[in-house]
């Protein structure tokens, strides 16, 4: 079969890395572009893409837009809305790996939304992947508990892992024709937002609840994080009680204010 993947960050990266050790490798993987990063702007290939030289399979940044046979496409946290031409050139299609029960939480942040929302579960969902955003029908999909100390980086690994076995049971019975899609009850559909840096700020002078705050913290670590600014210096608020100054390492609240003593009145209201 010829088969092409596409997805760019980490959690595809998992799901690839099981692809290629399968009867399901790609002979085509289509990813973001490299990224800069650091104050040297050094270009940083994606996770997706570094797996893909690891294994020197060819890559691409476009979605090729021509009609060569294709058997099979398979998408994980793409990023881009798959024209409907082109959705058409596979024979089997495009199957999505989503990292939420779908309908729930459609779209870019599922994870972290599960988490802010304080859901006990979320899960991974199949889908054959439709124009509109995860909305198509579903192949399979699988519940997991979302522990108290999970955060948006462990449940990436956890649901990456628990996808790619996933697809790699459902892929038979589908390519076979044994699994019957099934439309997701679209009147339950939830929707998630694109995360920004500005999602993680928090105001000392009205802080968020203790409750709240927690929950902040594990959906936006390692990125956004949880952050406030003073005196034109960050502090960001890390999972396990650590808090870190800009520039300075991670430390617990206790040293931070034996350092900070001036900030203590500040800090102190968030762990009330």
């Amino acid at each position: 079969m010829k088969i092409v993947f596409l997805g760019t960050p980490r959690l595809a990266q998992i799901i690839l890395e099981n692809l290629i050790d399968s009867d399901y490798k790609p002979q085509l993987i289509i990813t973001g572009q490299d990224k800069k990063v650091g104050r040297g702007q050094n270009k940083i290939p994606t996770p997706v893409k570094q797996t893909a030289q690891k294994f020197k399979i060819k890559t691409s940044h476009q979605v090729p837009e021509t009609s060569d046979r294709v058997d099979l496409a398979i998408l994980v946290a793409f990023g881009q809305i798959i024209p409907q031409e082109i959705l058409k050139i596979p024979k089997f299609g495009f199957i999505n790996v989503h990292p939420s029960l779908l309908p729930k939480y459609r779209g870019p942040s599922p994870i972290q939304s599960a988490i802010i929302k304080g859901e006990i579960k979320t899960g991974v969902t199949i889908i054959k992947l439709d124009q509109e955003v995860d909305h198509g029908p579903i192949l399979n999909q699988q519940e997991v508990v979302i522990e108290k100390e999970d955060t948006h980086e462990s449940l990436i690994e956890k649901l990456g892992l628990i996808g790619a076995n996933l697809l790699l049971v459902t892929l038979p019975d589908y390519l076979s024709g044994k699994i019957k899609p099934k439309e997701q009850n679209h009147k339950d559909a939830t929707f998630t937002k694109k995360i920004t840096k500005a999602d993680g700020q928090i105001d000392l002078e009205n802080p968020p609840s203790k409750q709240k705050l927690e929950r902040m913290i594990n959906a936006f670590y390692p990125w956004p994080t949880v952050w406030t600014k003073i005196n034109s210096k960050i502090i960001k608020f890390l999972p396990k009680g650590m808090v870190q100054m800009e520039g300075k390492r991670a430390t617990t609240i206790e040293e931070f204010l034996n350092g900070y003593p001036n900030l203590k009145s500040k800090i102190e209201k968030l762990t009330q």
